[in-house]
């Protein structure tokens, strides 16, 4: 049974398990990015039949170590694909490439 790393998170092990067509915003109530991100990327989910999964990283020591006030961060699967602010034309294609 081996110790887990100060800066990993019981979150690194289900990003990693994610299917491509979940989507994870990870953020933290009050962030106006965030909301901007989620409310231009929610209409492109049911294009491509992806979920969105939101992550509060206040909930995790780690996630709000990791993040801080660098949120919000979207990844697509297991992959990163966008930070701060999210260009449409760009994720469009990452969803679609991803599936």
């Amino acid at each position: 049974m081996g110790c887990k790393n100060v800066n990993e998170s019981h979150e690194d092990e289900r990003l990693a398990a994610n299917e491509p067509r979940v989507v994870t915003l990870y953020t933290r109530p009050g962030c106006h990015l965030c909301e901007e991100a989620k409310a231009l990327i929610e209409p492109m989910l049911g294009e491509f039949g992806s979920t969105l999964r939101e992550v509060n990283i206040d909930e995790d020591a780690v996630l709000r170590q990791r993040y801080g006030t660098d949120i919000p961060v979207i990844f697509i699967g297991s992959r990163k694909a966008a930070k701060h602010r999210v260009d449409p034309v760009k994720f469009r294609r990452q969803l679609r490439d991803a599936i």
